[in-house]
């Protein structure tokens, strides 16, 4: 897993038929001081994540399982939790 912030959302009318009702949102890895670490990608929304949220994300078989068990989901990447806190070596981060 790898702690990510939400920094957008996809619209797609057309989309494959393991997909329909889900929420697409654009995320993108963070650091412990909240910088961010990478490119953005998108994830599968299973928790009723928002704009600007740090959440939990997972990656490949995880995220598929996480998204709804389909052997046959096109899924890579999923938000398996909301962030509400983090405390590292007895002391909290900024993130």
């Amino acid at each position: 897993m790898q702690i990510c912030k939400v920094v957008g959302n996809v619209v797609a009318t057309q989309k494959n038929q393991n997909l329909v009702g889900s929420k697409l949102l654009l995320v993108q890895s963070i650091d412990s001081e909240g910088n961010t670490t990478g490119g953005v990608f998108v994830a599968v929304d299973t928790v009723g994540a928002g704009f600007g949220e740090r959440v939990l994300v997972t990656k490949g078989s995880s995220a598929r399982n996480a998204a709804g068990d389909e052997e046959n989901s096109p899924v890579d990447a999923a938000i398996v939790g909301i962030i509400d806190s983090i405390e590292y070596n007895g002391q909290g981060c900024r993130l």
